[in-house]
């Protein structure tokens, strides 16, 4: 059966995406293959959904009575996974995959997921991100199936500041969910941290300290406006340039040698800081990172393209638009057709932040109808 091509159309409710700067918004007959944009960015990190569900309440992501959720019909099916990420993979030029949800962990047929798709791409780097909860018990059964490495989602080490923050008291869960996935060989185990006024913020000089002296790498985030109850302020997020000053009042911080390669993180060098000094003292105790989409954005270097878990292109975290693939692959379109409607929707990417320009605290942004949960990070 053949599908009609043309310009991918927005999700019901949006409008369509104009060209910006004079570029035209349809993707030229002779662009380059893969999956380019108009600023010359090309995808080649995928970010894959599994599901929207989640068993925790993170009060940066997900309001207190949770979301909708989808129907089971809605969400891509495990064959429907494997074969967008072929497409992606043997089309399309991906070169890296992310799992995320929600929380992949929740979806039953995981294992089998990765399984697959180990099997159809035996050399593919395949993460996950998760939080966590219930990993102890299946850390080893991914890394047989192929998984590559994990990202844990760990905001605090203190149980009070972790249930507040998550509205569930999962800290021992998670903690030993960290310690499975290490015994596993998921590593190089990396741990997600947003730092939050008030609340936890305090913490990450002994949160750095317990990922060092365990081999982990951490990662702190700038607190996004992708939370479902739309509170997010500039003013009370905790910045990157903070993040380094109160890490600064232990440690010694130096810019990683490694090319950052279109990373979100910029790495630093952790050194302990000598008494009554601003010098480093002793050997490099390991690295940790900082994402500060907010206030040091990278978008410049994006190399990301996203399925929401119902098969849906986000070509940016902050795109107020979608196009839909699942629907399309339902209706009969071949492996070709699916990438040239990938190609157009990233075609379309903006340049930055859902817009022309850099500034999540521009007057002119609008945060997205979709939390991060629903998203996939």
């Amino acid at each position: 059966m053949s599908v009609q091509l043309g310009m991918p159309q927005p999700r019901q409710g949006g409008s369509p995406v104009p060209g910006v700067q004079g570029i035209p918004a349809a993707r030229p007959a002779d662009a380059p293959a893969g999956l380019l944009d108009r600023y010359g960015r090309r995808a080649t990190d995928m970010r894959l959904s599994l599901t929207d569900k989640c068993n925790l309440r993170c009060t940066y992501c997900m309001p207190a009575e949770g979301l909708e959720w989808l129907a089971k019909q809605a969400v891509m099916s495990a064959e429907e996974i494997v074969r967008i990420v072929r497409v992606g993979v043997d089309l399309l030029g991906v070169r890296e995959l992310r799992l995320t949800g929600g929380e992949p962990l929740v979806r039953a047929d995981l294992i089998d997921i990765i399984a697959a798709l180990r099997q159809a791409h035996p050399d593919l780097p395949i993460s996950m991100t998760t939080n966590g909860v219930g990993l102890d018990k299946k850390a080893a059964a991914l890394k047989a199936a192929g998984l590559t490495r994990i990202n844990v989602s760990l905001d605090s080490l203190h149980k009070e500041t972790f249930a507040k923050l998550t509205r569930r008291p999962f800290l021992d869960r998670v903690l030993a969910g960290v310690d499975a996935a290490w015994a596993a060989g998921l590593g190089p185990v990396k741990l997600n941290a947003v730092l939050m006024r008030g609340i936890n913020d305090a913490e990450s000089p002994s949160l750095l300290a317990w990922a060092l002296d365990r081999g982990y790498e951490l990662r702190f985030i700038e607190q996004m406006p992708l939370d479902a109850d739309h509170g997010w302020t500039r003013r009370n997020m905790i910045t990157a340039a903070e993040i380094r000053e109160l890490l600064s009042a232990d440690y010694v911080l130096s810019r990683d040698p490694r090319a950052r390669d279109g990373a979100p993180a910029e790495r630093f060098e952790v050194r302990r800081r000598a008494a009554g000094s601003a010098e480093p003292e002793g050997p490099v105790l390991g690295t940790v990172g900082i994402i500060a989409s907010v206030t040091e954005p990278f978008c410049s270097d994006c190399r990301r393209t996203r399925i929401t878990a119902e098969g849906k292109i986000m070509s940016c975290l902050f795109s107020r638009e979608e196009f839909d693939l699942l629907g399309f692959l339902r209706a009969g379109a071949s492996d070709q057709e699916l990438a040239e409607r990938w190609q157009d929707a990233m075609w379309v990417k903006p340049k930055a932040h859902g817009m022309d320009h850099v500034g999540l605290d521009a007057p002119d942004f609008v945060q997205p109808d979709r939390s991060m949960s629903a998203i996939g990070g």
